[in-house]
């Protein structure tokens, strides 16, 4: 398979944009199975779905049979997802990290009994682990990423707040065994039993199993369900005003603020005869509209002055406001890593000439117009004119 065809496989199989229908499909296709693998494991429970076995068995077929494919797409581009590692180990990192194991072990224990029927029982049960494939529905949407930014910002809190409560939980398991051992030896038989009841208590209303008799323990018990109310309550509204931070962030990028359409311009002073060496500020040729923000000198950053001379070397950075009214042009900007399939290609050999324009190249600190014979090689930065998504490159707007 040629190196083209792998790096479509990857950006397909990748979630996908807007834009890119097949690999739009794919994520629903995916969505899907999940889905309907876990409604299988679900109905499987109940005594009516004994005359749906053969649907069932089917569907379960299917859904297997497309994490198994998509298991072994994944492993073969591993190296697009891991461009800094070999091949080989790319596909090692990939098979060791969580995602790797969750969608190995979604389909593995189905094939597993055809090899050990023994082990038919056991083996079911590893199948519960297709449950954490639902993580990848956190990945395709945005809203359930949330979730995991929350819990990212607040994992000092939540941590200090776990600490405190387990601090708690061993304090009272020692001072409730220190009160009914005695009383109760088969009951609170070591600190351990003591713990049990702390945790119990403290996480929930208790079960009941286990629970002080002598007065001094019942006065113990009440006095840490109040603690324990307290404790609980702490995780939950760090979560909570985390979330509510959260949200009104987003609502504050999307409501309360204002887009400035604004394009800044490097311009470089190298050349010996350009126009601009010598001149003040006050006296460049700017059209309307267009000002000079800063005027960078070997390390030093200048005010651009009126009075200001321009030197050799300088660089100025110049701004514009972009029109209401204008739409613009969206280009795309792209670096080409060592392994890239158009490493080593001529610009006139690129599988995307219908559709795309490579309009600028830069190769270090030259910028050129690139020809159709030049050869690309790995570090170059494309700039390009397309309409087609390319999943490693990213948007650049020119008005």
């Amino acid at each position: 398979m040629s190196a083209l065809k792998r790096h479509r496989i990857f950006a397909i199989i990748q979630i996908g944009n807007s834009e890119d229908w097949p690999s739009r499909l794919f994520d629903f296709a995916t969505l899907a199975a999940i889905l309907t693998n876990l409604f299988i494991a679900v109905f499987e429970t109940f005594d009516v779905s004994a005359p749906y076995g053969g649907v069932l068995g089917a569907l379960e077929l299917i859904t297997v049979l497309f994490f198994t494919v998509e298991y072994i797409l994944r492993l073969g581009t591993a190296d697009y997802l891991f461009p800094d590692l070999s091949p080989g180990r790319a596909v090692l990192h990939y098979a060791a990290s969580f995602s790797g194991v969750i969608d190995l072990l979604s389909f593995l224990p189905y094939y597993l009994p055809v090899f050990f029927p023994a082990g038919v029982v056991a083996f079911r049960m590893f199948r519960v682990v297709r449950i954490f494939r639902l993580f990848r529905i956190n990945a395709y949407y945005d809203a359930l990423n949330v979730i995991t930014d929350v819990v990212k910002g607040k994992k000092d809190q939540l941590l200090s707040s776990i600490f405190i409560i387990l601090v708690l939980m061993l304090a009272s398991s020692l001072c409730m065994y220190s009160l009914e051992h005695e009383v109760q030896p088969q009951v609170f038989q070591n600190a351990f039993s003591g713990f049990w009841w702390a945790v119990s208590t403290l996480l929930t209303v208790g079960y009941g199993d286990i629970y002080p008799i002598t007065p001094m323990g019942r006065l113990f018990g009440i006095a840490i369900t109040f603690l324990g109310v307290g404790m609980v309550a702490i995780p939950t509204g760090i979560l909570s005003a985390g979330f509510v931070e959260q949200y009104t962030r987003l609502k504050s990028y999307g409501d309360y603020s204002v887009e400035a359409d604004i394009r800044f311009v490097r311009v470089r002073l190298d050349a010996e005869d350009h126009p601009w060496l010598g001149k003040s500020v006050r006296e460049l040729p700017l059209p309307p509209g267009l000002l000079a923000t800063v005027v960078k000198r070997g390390e030093s950053v200048l005010l651009p002055l009126p009075t200001l001379i321009l030197e050799q070397g300088d660089q100025i950075v110049l701004a514009s406001e972009g029109l209401p009214t204008d739409r613009g042009v969206t280009l795309r900007q792209m670096v080409l890593r060592e392994r890239h399939p158009w490493v080593g290609l001529r610009v006139m050999d690129l599988d995307i000439s219908r559709q795309t324009l490579v309009v600028l190249l830069r190769r270090g600190e030259e910028l050129t117009v690139p020809t159709a014979v030049m050869h690309l090689e790995a570090g170059d930065t494309l700039i390009l004119y397309t309409r087609r998504p390319i999943s490693e490159a990213w948007d650049v707007n020119v008005r």
